[in-house]
């Protein structure tokens, strides 16, 4: 989700609070009350945790369990451990790595991974492991990758080596306790556009190969694992193409951009002519409403109807926006969420969109063991 993004992810924002807004939908239309099968996915609700989001290990944070112990005291049950491969490898980091550094894995860093996991099953959470940064790709750029994830069987083949590494590292944890989430937010990067015609979709063939593949390597360990792939086009679009695949699908919850990436860096260059954000109410040139989260959730409702579990792995705001604008965005989407049974994850827990420390100009913080607690936002989170 997070900085720094790709071209791909800043258009696909602005398109989001920009455009998404001016699509036909009746204030009158509601599919709260639509009658729904029971989601197959439960309705987790938690955070992601960034402690091994970054390719180099000394960017990463430092891990908290009084983190997971909160979190239950207060009702959560899950947690997203979005992970770059290249943290746990060894390799020489002064260059850039190559395919026969790939499967060079650091049994210590993979231990503390794993350590954490089980930190969490201790406190009663569910964990999903999602891979990040995968070989050959990652919606965030930072790191050179030394071949294409969508295009080469080399990439293909590692990729699927890391997730029966993973697999068979758990392969005795109930699926009631870990997750695999194959890959984070598929995507076209604009290095990638001479290969795919500059479509921002990754071909849906391309996709099914895959999870396909992915979830047989997982699969191997322990056939009952738990398999979740994050919605295609940056985590926005269902992938029709695995749906016979006994694989969850993993939405987003960051529409309208022009809301939850207010003034974000790494998606709007210039954020001087940006209009104010206001929930619900006339934004540029758009009205921002409830009926933009339903129609964006129309396809993801479709898909929990066919049988597929559906969870939002990500969800949440920048600190740029006014406080009082963002928690009413977000209690809306909350509520949609929840009139559907798909659970949620905030990026993140301790950081600019999280509960702790997220440096917002226009909080009351909370001194919480000495940090800086939203309780506005966390009350808003218990609440639902």
């Amino acid at each position: 989700m997070n900085e720094p993004s790709s071209i791909n992810r800043r258009e696909f924002v602005k398109k989001s609070s920009l455009a998404a807004g001016g699509v036909l939908v009746s204030p009158n239309i509601s599919l709260l009350n639509t009658a729904l099968p029971k989601n197959k996915l439960p309705r987790w609700k938690g955070f992601n945790f960034l402690n091994f989001f970054s390719p180099d290990p000394t960017n990463n944070r430092a891990f908290d369990e009084e983190y997971f112990k909160w979190m239950a005291d207060w009702g959560f049950d899950f947690v997203r451990l979005p992970m770059a491969y290249p943290h746990y490898l060894k390799f020489d980091r002064s260059k850039d790595i190559t395919p026969k550094e790939i499967r060079k894995i650091d049994r210590k860093a993979t231990d503390r991974i794993e350590n954490v996991v089980h930190l969490a099953h201790k406190h009663g959470l569910h964990v999903s492991l999602n891979l990040h940064r995968a070989p050959g790709f990652c919606v965030n750029a930072g790191f050179n990758e030394p071949y294409n994830l969508w295009t080469d069987e080399e990439a293909l083949d590692d990729f699927c080596y890391h997730w029966k590494f993973w697999a068979k590292r758990f392969k005795n944890v109930s699926n009631e306790k870990i997750s695999f989430d194959l890959l984070n937010e598929p995507c076209v990067r604009e290095d990638m556009n001479d290969q795919f015609s500059k479509r921002s979709a990754i071909p849906g063939e391309l996709y099914r190969k895959l999870a396909l593949a992915a979830s047989k390597a997982i699969r191997k360990a322990n056939p009952n694992h738990l398999i979740i792939a994050d919605g295609n086009n940056i985590g926005s679009e269902v992938i029709p193409e695995i749906t016979d695949l006994n694989i969850g699908q993993s939405c987003r919850g960051y529409n309208p951009g022009i809301i939850s990436h207010y003034k974000a860096p790494w998606v709007f260059k210039d954020s001087t002519n940006l209009p104010t954000p206001l929930w619900p109410g006339q934004v540029g040139d758009q009205y921002l409403s409830v009926a933009m989260l339903e129609e964006m959730y129309k396809p993801w409702v479709d898909l929990i109807k066919q049988g597929v579990g559906v969870h939002c792995g990500e969800c949440g705001c920048y600190n740029k926006t006014p406080h009082h604008v963002f928690l009413a965005w977000f209690e809306d989407l909350l509520r949609t969420l929840k009139s559907y049974e798909i659970g949620f994850a905030l990026w993140e827990f301790d950081g600019t969109f999280g509960i702790l420390n997220s440096g917002r100009e226009d909080v009351d913080y909370e001194d919480w063991y000495g940090h800086k607690l939203d309780r506005k936002l966390l009350s808003l989170l218990m609440k639902y």
